[in-house]
């Protein structure tokens, strides 16, 4: 019986896909090749959010396996744009740009966001055990200055969501939504794609 007085509306939600991608063994493989082998040309990369990890240039899109990659999560993609309700034939979609990470052990990466793309996300190449949760934080500002003590913790009371990677896991998540990576604390790397997706209209 459902003692409720009020109905409750949970408003202006943000949303956060996970899905673990068909045939992810064979896109790890073919990509894990890939990104040693962008890692190998250029062992250095460059600094953005990773800390000691290290971060790729950007992909070239035109190139055979990040085609490839693209190609097998795209309908896992669109699922989430439809789930917005975003009109996809007045809508050009667009990947605006995608790169590795590779966090060995002790790597991190702070707290960012992804400004002027609508979707981001990681996609997890290898991801042994501990080698570093990704974290989201409550993007609602005046939420996060002051907050009662909670008997339990939910999904109205919490500031923050993780996920834990896994290998084949995709993990979708709008742009502006604050995320970091904690310390992997594992032996071995831990190795991510990520992307960006804009609309035009």
């Amino acid at each position: 019986m459902n003692n409720r007085i009020s109905d409750i509306s949970l408003i202006f939600p943000t949303p956060v896909w996970t899905s673990i991608v068909p045939n992810f063994k064979q896109i790890n493989e073919t990509m894990y090749k890939y990104i040693k082998s962008l890692q190998s040309f250029n062992p250095i990369g460059k600094i953005k959010s990773n800390i000691k990890g290290w971060h790729s240039e950007d992909f070239n899109l035109q190139d055979e396996n990040p085609q490839f990659f693209t190609n097998a999560i795209s309908p896992i993609l669109n699922e989430s744009l439809n789930d917005m309700g975003w009109d996809l034939k007045k809508n050009k979609i667009k990947i605006t740009d995608m790169w590795s990470i590779i966090n060995s052990k002790n790597s991190s990466n702070a707290r960012h966001i992804h400004p002027n793309n609508f979707i981001s996300s990681a996609y997890y190449v290898k991801a042994p055990e501990n080698s570093g949760d990704i974290v989201f934080f409550d993007p609602r500002s005046a939420k996060t200055i002051r907050a009662p003590i909670a008997s339990n913790a939910n999904k109205l009371n919490s500031n923050i969501f993780t996920v834990q990677p896994k290998e084949g896991l995709l993990v979708l998540f709008p742009s502006y939504l604050h995320h970091s990576v904690n310390n992997n604390n594992s032996e071995e790397e831990r190795i991510v794609i990520s992307f960006n997706v804009d609309l035009s209209f």
